[in-house]
């Protein structure tokens, strides 16, 4: 249960007051639903109010807080023209403008013949000083409240700056003092203030350096998010441990029959992936297990070995995919190595109906079928296996921690194998995975040759099609990638709808069209298509980053790259050179580029390894879209900046696994504390997890 001292901050932005639903609903989606978050909004600059001149001393162009007599209304003798109130003190006037404005409440605001503070930026008109829409009226007694540095804050659309500094300077008022959860000797050598103070100094920046990372105040906080991050992973990792599994071991008579049939050799990366898994299939605990490889670096192969040793030692074994299309993927792969093994491979997904479903469904409650692929589907209510003992998730980013639960539950003490083609840095690693044992496979199968990767100007559009027509003649098929559906009035981007209409007149019958609107059934019959059938040129959008393999395919085309992120760049490209034939890709951008889509780029032609790309996005852009448009695998910080605090996650790390090592249940003094801390970055579930335990 959260602790009292927390409950304030955990209200709805709707408790403060002159949050109604509307503006409650902005604020919602700016910084999210409760107290505590608006917290975490931090300031990206200020606004300095203190210049406060006379009005003939006073410099157009700065931002001025001026105390003025209001002397006159002068209202415009139609909408169009501004709303003026000339204001003076003992030097000089000054005009107050405003548009579209309400008479009633300017004159309710500034009275004539009263004192008023205003604040905003100085400009001219003619010879006339004035304020257009001043940022602040105020009476004289309340001029303390203007003669600050005020921050500004990220917004979002419908929402003002002048909202939501109010709802923040309400909430910082309520910020309890909370106890010490970092360690004494760190405090000290760092010279941190208090959380309470820490908070507090980040939201009244004075200069541009406390607007930074590195500021001292936000440091503080940036380890405590990662103190909690990393607690959180170590007592979840602890609870996975104390979980008891059941032993999986076979002779490993089907694991030698598959590898003889396969028409390469595992590279050493799978091998050890492999004996890894083995051994933890083998073990009394259960296991929890990350395999991550590059595109196209033989996971499936790995995975299917880890089913394999499931279904010698009588069980079942399930591998659950994001996509129908993916789930077909590995369905291609595994289906014919396990039949080589004597073992039957059901295939389930949302799209199977009938009779197809209700075999498919009698032969994992009778345990008639060893080996389970499909989608979403394997884990709904009317399926019920035999005896489930290994579940394994592909692309884990695309799962959330429930469903991988829901999967899991199907079955007794089940093992469980995650997968992600997305190379991540092991820094990241550290905060996405740390409740997990790792296993990385870094080469890729031999044979494979390196993807001529070249960066084309839009200019040299038919150029490319050019040589996209050779690639038709040489028998080769070809991706084409758009980065949207349809035509949009503010993005100047080829929509795959015309792309695919302007190809299809090139090539007649050979052009083919799937993307994220289309029905299942409907992209299946087009991939399909595309990889037995007519279609040579597939115009897609980013739909098929993950999962496509079709050996034919030769060229990748993405148009607009420039407006891709590196971690997208790579995915796509992965989908070609999965063979020994020469593979070309062609990443076609619309100058001017920015500096930061060279960089990108640049990136991409000089390297097609997936973990230095990962690092190099690191370097470029932190740790905010590594994984694509959102980062669903990954914890996303509030405060914590992975490239600018690496050394204090590696602090924390170290910390949190001191101190449960000294309080594995956290009961002392600073265990409460930390439990706290838990609380407060919303980690309800490690304090859980430490409960039952």
């Amino acid at each position: 249960m959260r602790p009292e001292n927390l409950y304030k901050l955990f209200r709805p932005v709707t408790a403060l007051n002159g949050i109604g639903p509307r503006l409650g609903s902005l604020i919602n989606r700016c910084t999210g639903p409760y107290l505590v978050h608006l917290l975490w909004h931090l300031p990206s600059g200020f606004t300095d109010r203190r210049y406060a001149p006379k009005v003939a001393e006073a410099t157009p162009g700065t931002i001025a807080t001026i105390t003025v007599q209001v002397d006159k209304h002068k209202k415009p003798p139609n909408k169009r023209l501004p709303y003026k109130v000339v204001c003076s003190d003992e030097t000089g006037s000054l005009s107050l403008v405003f548009f579209r404005a309400r008479e009633d409440y300017l004159r309710k605001t500034l009275p004539e013949g009263e004192t008023r503070v205003v604040s905003g930026l100085l400009d001219t008109f003619g010879e006339e000083l004035q304020i257009t829409h001043p940022d602040h009226i105020v009476p004289v007694d309340e001029i303390g409240s203007l003669m600050v540095m005020e921050p500004i804050y990220p917004l979002t659309t419908g929402l003002t700056m002048k909202v939501l500094n109010r709802a923040i300077t309400e909430v910082l008022k309520e910020v309890p003092d909370l106890p010490e959860w970092a360690e004494e000797r760190l405090v000290k050598r760092e010279n941190w203030p208090s959380w309470r103070e820490a908070i507090i100094n980040a939201h009244s920046p004075e200069t541009v350096a406390d607007l930074e990372s590195t500021a001292q105040s936000r440091r503080r906080l940036a380890y405590d998010e990662l103190l909690s991050n990393q607690i959180a992973l170590a007592v979840t990792r602890r609870y996975i441990r104390r979980n008891k599994g059941r032993p999986l071991r076979g002779t490993g008579a089907l694991v030698q029959r598959v590898v003889k049939t396969l028409p390469f050799e595992l590279t050493a990366g799978q091998l050890e992936a492999i004996q890894e898994i083995q051994n933890d299939l083998s073990s009394e605990t259960r296991m929890l297990r990350l395999l991550q490889g590059d595109v196209g670096s033989g996971k499936t192969v790995v995975a299917l070995m880890a089913m394999l040793t499931a279904a010698e030692a009588g069980s079942q074994a399930v591998l659950m995919a994001p996509t129908e299309i993916l789930a077909r993927q590995h369905l291609a792969t595994i289906n014919p190595l396990a039949k080589a093994a004597g073992l039957q491979v059901a295939f389930l997904t949302g799209g199977e109906r009938g009779k197809n479903r209700s075999n498919t469904l009698k032969a994992l409650e009778s345990g008639r079928a060893n080996i389970v692929i499909g989608t979403h589907a394997l884990f709904q209510k009317d399926v019920t296996y035999k005896n489930l003992a290994l579940s394994i998730i592909d692309e884990q980013h695309r799962f959330g921690v429930h469903q991988r639960l829901a999967l899991t539950s199907k079955g007794n003490m089940v093992d469980t194998l995650v997968m992600t083609a997305t190379p991540i840095p092991r820094t990241l690693m550290l905060t996405a995975y740390g409740d997990m044992d790792t296993s990385r496979l870094i080469e890729k199968p031999s044979g494979r040759k390196p993807v001529d990767t070249r960066v084309i100007s839009l200019e040299r559009l038919e150029q490319v099609v050019e040589s996209v027509g050779r690639a038709l003649s040489s028998g080769n098929k070809v991706f084409w990638v758009c980065p949207l559906v349809e035509e949009s009035e503010k993005l100047d981007v080829a929509a795959a709808q015309d792309r695919h209409a302007h190809l299809q007149h090139r090539f007649p019958n050979q052009v083919g069209l799937i993307h994220g609107r289309m029905k299942g059934p409907e992209k299946d019959t087009v991939m399909n298509e595309f990889i037995n059938g007519p279609i040579k040129i597939l115009v897609a959008t980013t739909v098929i980053e993950v999962g496509v393999d079709v050996p034919a395919a030769t060229v990748m085309v993405i148009e607009h790259a420039e407006r891709f992120g590196l971690a997208q760049l790579h995915q796509l490209r992965g989908r070609i050179g999965r063979n020994d034939k020469s593979s070309t890709c062609l990443l076609i951008y619309n100058a001017p580029l920015t500096e930061m889509a060279q960089k990108r780029l640049s990136v991409m032609r000089e390297t097609d390894d997936g973990f230095v790309i990962a690092e190099k996005d690191l370097k470029l852009r932190g740790a905010g879209e590594l994984l694509g448009t959102r980062q669903s695998g990954l914890p996303e910080f509030r405060i914590a900046d992975l490239q600018v605090h690496a050394d204090l996650l590696s602090t924390a790390r170290n910390d949190a696994l001191l101190m449960l090592d000294k309080d594995p249940e956290l009961t002392s003094e600073r265990g409460l504390a930390v439990r706290t801390l838990l609380y407060l970055f919303e980690r309800d579930a490690a304090v859980g997890n430490l409960r039952s335990g």
